[in-house]
């Protein structure tokens, strides 16, 4: 007995759930259902964005296919390719097969809002949080984590204009470059925002990205990040919504402890000084900020060989000194690394470093749904960790990715006592894939697999084709 009949396809979004094992019956699972998918996608449409129960690329069915395309690498991402796992899917429901075309499903995708994506994203990181056992969390606060990184996307002309390409390449030889800032939890490691922008051009740094997040962030929290985001405003801008913030001291501002008040061996607090109001910032929010900031300064010595780095100053808001020791702080700023790998899980196990729509409304949500498609696998690994009870970052994000795409046809498939049997059994091989811990690791900043010997393009493609055609090698020497 089929576990979803012929007119599910049609209506609700229980097949995309049901691909991503989601259970009544498993904790966290409350955190995304149906009706709420469906709420999300009616406060976002209109009524004229309906579609007929008979049409085959209903929204449900577009969500499923999208997030299908994420889970894959390569050729297999193609939005062909996700045209025949959803006409595998309509034969196996007892219905014709779609036709072996993608603009039906291409423009199905262009018509779901972007916003719904991003809601569905947030939402389930958000209410993951607020469930977390208080085991999980550093002195009772959340703990987010912030970093940017950068996406390459396909080098079209609506690309280049909206994500222009480095000016360091010449026209026609790069591709369409774009900035993004990530805000990840430390304790279930969901992305709870990100902002997207041009890499290089006013206001399209880090920071300007971060302040488009500040509202993501609720009072008491922890925000761990590097020496980028040790300014003056950005603490000032934190510590206004009751945000405490740990970062690396930035090299640029020097401190002199001369004036420093000691609290301990290498344990100190100081005043930072308001400066002058910066370009980006209103006259009003300017007078707001605070005069001057007292703030503590932890100096921690490295003695692991291998490290570049011999000692490194901490700053934090967390000036209570018996109740947050020196050694607890560097321990938690140490962790600050895995914003790095999890950055690295979204781009290179998700695939998402090179983007593949061609314009950049489709490129947001290209990359959004790869973000849905990261925080649903985080979701399944809680859920793992939680009934096998192991550390959710313990576990390996790229073996419950396997694990999810391997059953990603045929749960929707099966009835509910084998599918039961089969999310029991893939909770348990989830479980069973640890990361490695190891403390002090060092790795040499080099590869081991050389490139293949081809020559670079250093002319736009159509020049090189149209001198290949007159017989013309353009990369030989003409006399």
């Amino acid at each position: 007995m089929l576990f979803y009949g012929i007119r599910a396809l049609s209506r609700g979004f229980r097949l995309f759930l049901a691909s991503f094992q989601q259970s009544n019956s498993l904790a966290f699972s409350e955190q995304l259902t149906e009706d709420q998918i469906q709420a999300a996608f009616d406060e976002h449409t209109s009524s004229g964005d309906n579609h007929d129960e008979d049409e085959i690329f209903t929204p449900a069915v577009t969500l499923w296919g999208f997030l299908s395309q994420v889970l894959q690498k390569k050729e297999h991402r193609s939005c062909l390719a996700a045209v025949s796992r959803i006409g595998v899917m309509l034969v196996a429901m007892g219905r014709p097969r779609c036709a072996q075309n993608s603009g039906p499903y291409c423009r199905a995708r262009a018509r779901f809002p972007l916003a719904v994506i991003e809601r569905l994203t947030v939402d389930i990181a958000t209410r993951c949080e607020q469930q977390v056992p208080d085991d999980s969390l550093w002195y009772g606060h959340h703990i987010k984590l912030a970093d940017g990184t950068t996406v390459t996307m396909a080098d079209t002309e609506e690309n280049q204009e909206a994500f222009p390409q480095q000016k360091c390449q010449k026209e026609g030889l790069g591709f369409p470059i774009a900035r993004m800032l990530v805000l990840l939890s430390l304790s279930t490691g969901m992305l709870h925002g990100m902002a997207m922008g041009p890499y290089q051009g006013k206001q399209t740094g880090e920071l300007a990205l971060f302040r488009e997040l500040l509202d993501q962030l609720d009072p008491d929290d922890i925000l761990l990040v590097d020496k980028l985001f040790c300014t003056y405003f950005m603490i000032a801008l934190l510590l206004e919504r009751r945000v405490d913030i740990v970062v690396r001291l930035h090299q640029a501002r020097g401190i002199d402890l001369r004036r420093a008040k000691r609290l301990g061996k290498n344990d100190y607090l100081v005043t930072w000084e308001r400066p002058d109001r910066p370009d980006w910032m209103d006259q009003e929010t300017y007078e707001r900020m605070p005069e001057t900031l007292q703030l503590r300064l932890i100096r921690v010595n490295i003695s692991e060989p291998g490290f570049r780095t011999k000692s490194l100053d901490i700053v934090t808001t967390l000036t209570n000194a018996e109740k947050y020791s020196k050694e607890d702080i560097a321990e938690l700023y140490g962790r600050r690394w895995l914003v790095e790998l999890d950055i690295r899980s979204i781009k290179v196990t998700l695939g998402m470093d090179e983007l593949r729509c061609k314009s950049p409304e489709m490129v947001r949500k290209e990359a959004w749904a790869c973000l849905l498609a990261f925080n649903l696998v985080r979701q399944k690994m809680l859920q793992s960790a939680l009934q096998k009870g192991v550390c959710p970052r313990s576990l390996s994000f790229t073996n419950a990715l396997q694990v999810l795409a391997a059953g990603w046809m045929v749960m929707p498939l099966m009835n509910k006592q084998t599918q039961q049997a089969l999310m029991e059994a893939d909770l348990k091989s989830i479980a069973s894939q640890r990361v490695g811990h190891r403390p002090g690791r060092v790795e040499p900043r080099a590869v081991k697999r050389r490139p293949k010997p081809f020559r670079l393009l250093t002319m736009p493609r159509r020049a090189a084709q149209a001198l290949l055609r007159k017989g013309i090698d353009p990369y030989k020497k003409q006399r």
